[in-house]
């Protein structure tokens, strides 16, 4: 019986063992495992010496806390190093996890280090590596080195002289068969030798993004905030626009009325008494100046101009004179951000420093405001107050949370009882829309 294809089938090409061996990704590939019980034993030695001296040194008034930071530092230094050389020899992108943001207090930032997953991941990736990397440079080594051997029996049989030499058990000056059966073997093994490389190079892949990308279950995570952080802003979008509407109609719209009424009264007696409109024209003067004063509290609630006109710098400078509490302020821009993030950035610096002065109890405060280059923009608030602040359990701390998630950041809170409290955020620059 005959077997027919449609014509729009196209059956798989079959492997050809011969190229795939002469293939160069196949010996780049070999060149990668090969180096990885190198890279291994390097990677696990400076992370044990460093894991040591931070043991050793921690009951000595704390010295071990700068060695354990510069350990996580070196450590990831070499992660990036391991995922250059995944990309240069195999065409492998790793996505990184980004480190832990940086802290002035030692203890605190070293605390953050300890707990960081990736922090924790990476280290096991440097402890693992010398062992698989000794499994697979052995046998990426042995495997074809085994193969060429045996195929070069026929060739040392003719170079050694007739004596008694025995290779595996068979003498190779006086036994042909037995040395073209080896020398078949040593073939099929040097052909079967790609797709080892295959196999092994997979099971370091799989290894290394496990270990050195980005933590599993982060992005869906993400995802799940930030749906519920967009559900937040929209409900709270709407009770700022009802609490516009309310201050216009309260405020604003009463005192333009009144205004209104009392210009009708000069009217009018101006037609009878010309004179005697003195009195309602200063208080329509007056009138008109607290109506102009609350539209000006209402725009700045909204966007104040001198953020527009001067940037953060000057935005933060007044809000820092206002508060209450001393603040001792720092902003260093390399470059001015976007005005989406400079808005963000205000409105968090603002809310953080009401919070300081409302609920902290703090006798100072401290606002760093920082960006390299390109980066993010890195925020910091610390006070030293009573500590305990939560954003779970209240609307200030989660309505900065659900502002900072709007651009994608990152917001966290370092609160324990008793304090100093700690407020971190990270504002990214470069989403999609908020160029300037």
């Amino acid at each position: 019986m005959a077997i027919t294809t449609s014509p729009g089938s196209v059956s798989a090409p079959r492997p050809d063992p011969l190229r795939a061996l002469l293939a160069p990704s196949t010996w780049l590939a070999a060149a990668h495992l090969l180096l990885d019980a190198v890279v291994g034993a390097v990677y696990a030695f400076v992370l044990l010496f460093g894991l040591f001296f931070t043991l050793v040194l921690l009951p000595f008034a704390m010295l071990g806390i700068p060695v354990w930071i510069t350990t996580t530092w070196v450590s990831a230094a070499m992660a990036r190093i391991e995922r250059a050389r995944y990309r240069l020899l195999l065409g492998v992108d790793i996505e990184p996890q980004p480190m832990p943001p940086g802290d002035r207090h030692p203890l605190r930032y070293s605390g953050a280090l300890l707990r960081d997953p990736g922090v924790r991941r990476r280290a096991v990736h440097q402890l693992v590596a010398c062992p698989l990397g000794a499994v697979t440079s052995v046998i990426t080594f042995l495997l074809p080195s085994f193969a060429l051997m045996l195929l070069a029996l026929p060739v040392l049989a003719w170079l050694v002289p007739p004596d008694d030499t025995v290779v595996y058990g068979m003498s190779i000056a006086d036994n042909s068969t037995g040395r073209a059966v080896l020398a078949g073997f040593g073939l099929i093994l040097l052909l079967v030798v790609p797709a080892v490389v295959r196999g092994l190079v997979a099971l370091d892949v799989a290894v290394a993004r496990t270990l050195l990308g980005s933590v599993p279950g982060a992005l869906a995570r993400r995802v799940d905030e930030l749906e519920r952080s967009r559900a937040r802003i929209v409900d709270a979008g709407e009770a700022e626009r009802r609490r516009l509407e309310r201050d216009l109609h309260d405020g604003t719209q009463q005192q333009l009325v009144a205004l209104g009424m009392t210009l009708g009264r000069a009217k009018a007696r101006y037609a009878t008494e010309p004179t005697a409109i003195g009195d309602l024209l200063d208080d329509a003067h007056q009138q008109a100046k607290d109506a102009v004063t609350d539209l000006r509290g209402l725009i700045r609630g909204l966007h104040p101009p001198v953020l527009t006109d001067r940037g953060l710098d000057a935005a933060l400078s007044a809000v820092a004179a206002r508060c209450p509490v001393p603040v001792d302020l720092t902003v260093s821009l390399d470059e001015r951000p976007s005005a989406t993030v400079e808005a963000i950035g205000y409105f968090v610096v603002a809310e953080g420093l009401t919070n300081v002065a409302k609920h902290a109890g703090a006798l100072r405060a401290a606002v760093t405001v920082r960006r390299q280059g390109g980066g993010p923009v890195w925020i910091t608030i610390t006070d030293d107050g009573v500590g305990g602040a939560d954003p779970d359990r209240g609307t200030g701390l989660r309505g900065l949370a659900d502002r900072v998630s709007g651009v994608d950041g990152q917001l966290q809170v370092d609160s324990p009882v008793g304090g100093p409290t700690v407020l971190t955020v990270e504002l990214p620059c470069v989403s999609a829309g908020l160029a300037r």
